[in-house]
């Protein structure tokens, strides 16, 4: 499947869907996947080790999965912090029904899935979430961050998870760059789990990453 489909508001490959299982160490959960979405018929290892490696949520509040894709992130989330309201967003529709879909079956009743546009302005987040696509290109991935990053509460922070190969020490250096202060929390597996905060007395002051 080209990587181009799962940007696509509305994939035009066939519909294949596979049942895969997400094994954590606190649950498991059985998740639907579809042709034309991320990580069809697996789960993702960065989506993984993403779960595997981020502090619990905040247990209430508004928090946000940045592409949801499927569901694995919001869905996890969601059950961790069932007070919390989690945002499940994604340009793709057929992701989206999947992730409402996969949310239902689990019992993730706290799970909003909606398009970018449909996100009220005055909301804003607690925790992000995001195994972001970095295959966007680095601009536009960039314009996509900058824009959400600027939604995170006072106190709020993103986690991120990006392969090595794929930029994730030049991703570092653009938060650090645009005042978010940033900690390697996990690397396996060829990716880097990220946890990015604005940095205290300046917006544009980040110049360390914690190993």
């Amino acid at each position: 499947m080209p990587q181009e489909h799962y940007f696509t508001t509305q994939p035009r490959v066939a519909s294949h869907p596979l049942t895969v299982r997400l094994e954590l160490p606190d649950r498991g959960i059985d998740l639907v996947t579809d042709r034309g979405v991320f990580a069809h018929g697996r789960i993702d290892r960065g989506t993984e080790l993403l779960l595997r490696g981020v502090p619990p949520p905040p247990s209430m509040g508004d928090l946000l999965d940045l592409g949801c894709g499927y569901g694995p992130i919001a869905i996890t989330v969601a059950l961790r912090a069932p007070a919390a309201r989690v945002w499940a967003v994604d340009v793709n529709q057929r992701a989206l029904d999947l992730c409402a879909r996969n949310a239902r079956a689990a019992g993730a009743a706290n799970v909003v899935t909606v398009p970018p546009d449909q996100v009220p302005d005055g909301v804003h987040f607690n925790a992000l979430y995001s195994n972001p696509p970095v295959r966007l290109g680095k601009e536009p991935l960039h314009d996509v961050l900058r824009a959400w990053l600027g939604r995170l509460a006072g106190d709020g922070a993103a986690f991120l998870v990006v392969q090595r190969h794929l930029g994730s020490d030049s991703l570092v250096q653009w938060l650090e760059q645009h005042g978010h202060a940033t900690t390697r929390l996990r690397s396996k597996w060829g990716y880097r789990v990220l946890e990015a905060r604005p940095a205290l007395g300046s917006d544009h002051d980040g110049d360390h990453v914690l190993e």
